[in-house]
């Protein structure tokens, strides 16, 4: 018989009379060490000292010498002193931790060379926790305004792309809080409309473009004193002689509306640009008559959605067909003035109402859907914003009703008083204009 089987007589018998006595886990890891001594099994055919008395090839236990025992436990007690102590000996030591400092170039140059004893010790060490970076924490932000940014390009005046010349005094006009006071220029042929009013026939008390900012302010302190510090802090230019003078195209205006909504105001600035270099018009904003006739991929092109695409090609065909014009802008009420806008596909309510206010200039609108204008407004009457911030609904802060009777007290001036209301909580109003 080989020493193999032998040796796998032996596993199996003491498993079996082990299993008896619940120690079968034990058993199996002794033999499993025990496994390469088998080769000196004609030497040794006994490897524990527990099992004195039994022999793999006979039925009934033999007595054995306990000498020969003896000698086996403690040679292996030997070798098992032996493996360990060498281990030890072998075992390299802790590495140094690595120096948080910098290293200055003098060190670079004694490093150790590869192959070297020392450059295995360093590539075996532990690498240090590399040192937390200091971060700069970001500056407070500016107050979020609920009125986006981007409404800036509804009020942009038409920029001249040619050589500036030098800017003259305001032509003194009539005023009417009550109807559009811009200098608005005709789409096709940028022409000012102009109504037919002469300052020379009215009386000398007449409001004009030169006073009605400070009949506005006039009458906001007489309504209520409140407002005297955010008029002597704040210049409302938007209806200042200047504000009123600059020439504004009103098909450019609602373009860069419907482009610029829910896109932040870079990203719509850069897609107007990309709008325009779509026309030979001298990098002037194209005619409605050059839109119109533009295929809907054509405009995408430029950066514009399918439906945004849409919505300039449908106001265009307005402009061309006769429905929408500067003179009727001009012209018209408050109330035509919203049913027109509001009847163009990606005109709102509070799209239209911005376009009124700084893109024609008129003195008596007043948004109620507007956040700004109602935080504002709550702060205004003295109440607590931080609190109020936390509930929930859209009137979260003032009523639509409480807004709409705190409004009307300062007609025909409403919308100089909402941009004063955005200044309350100073709500950065300025992109706006």
């Amino acid at each position: 018989m080989s020493p193999r089987c032998y040796g796998n007589i032996l596993i199996r018998s003491q498993f079996y009379i082990n299993k008896l006595n619940g120690r079968a886990k034990r058993t199996i890891a002794c033999f499993a060490a025990q496994r390469p001594t088998f080769s000196h099994i004609n030497r040794y055919p006994v490897c524990l000292p527990h099992l004195q008395g039994f022999h793999p090839l006979c039925s009934t236990h033999t007595p054995l010498g306990g000498r020969q025992i003896a000698n086996m436990s403690t040679r292996r007690s030997a070798r098992l002193s032996a493996a360990s102590a060498t281990s030890k000996s072998t075992a390299p030591p802790p590495p140094a931790p690595a120096s948080r400092g910098r290293k200055r170039k003098a060190e670079s140059a004694a490093l150790p060379q590869e192959g070297s004893n020392e450059a295995v010790e360093e590539k075996t060490a532990v690498p240090a926790t590399p040192k937390k970076r200091r971060t700069r924490k970001p500056a407070n932000p500016p107050p979020a305004t609920p009125t986006p940014s981007n409404v800036q390009l509804i009020g942009e005046p038409v920029t001249a792309h040619e050589t500036p010349k030098p800017k003259v005094a305001a032509v003194r006009r009539l005023a009417d809080p009550n109807a559009t006071n811009a200098t608005l220029l005709s789409p096709e042929t940028s022409r000012v409309i102009t109504r037919d009013i002469s300052p020379s026939k009215a009386p000398a008390d007449q409001v004009t473009t030169a006073n009605i900012l400070e009949e506005a302010c006039k009458h906001l302190i007489n309504v209520d004193e409140r407002m005297r510090p955010l008029i002597e802090k704040h210049h409302c230019r938007i209806f200042s002689p200047e504000g009123l003078s600059e020439e504004i195209d009103p098909f450019e205006s609602l373009c860069s509306g419907i482009i610029s909504q829910q896109v932040s105001g870079a990203a719509a600035k850069a897609i107007k640009q990309r709008f325009i270099d779509l026309f030979d018009n001298d990098g002037k904003f194209p005619h409605p008559s050059q839109v119109s006739v533009c295929s809907i991929e054509r405009l995408r092109t430029a950066g514009l959605s399918q439906r945004k695409a849409e919505y300039v090609q449908g106001l265009a065909e307005k402009f061309v067909s006769g429905e929408l014009s500067a003179q009727i802008l001009a012209d018209a009420s408050y109330d035509v003035v919203l049913e027109k806008l509001i009847a163009v596909r990606g005109l709102g309510l509070w799209s239209v109402e911005m376009f009124a206010c700084f893109g024609l200039k008129r003195m008596d609108v007043f948004s109620l859907g507007d956040l700004g204008v109602q935080r504002g407004m709550a702060a205004f009457v003295g109440r607590d914003i931080a609190k109020l911030k936390n509930k929930g609904g859209k009137w979260k802060y003032m009523s639509e009703n409480e807004m709409k009777e705190i409004s009307e007290r300062f007609a025909p001036y409403r919308s100089v008083f909402m941009w004063y209301m955005w200044r309350v909580e100073e709500t950065d109003v300025s992109t706006l204009e």
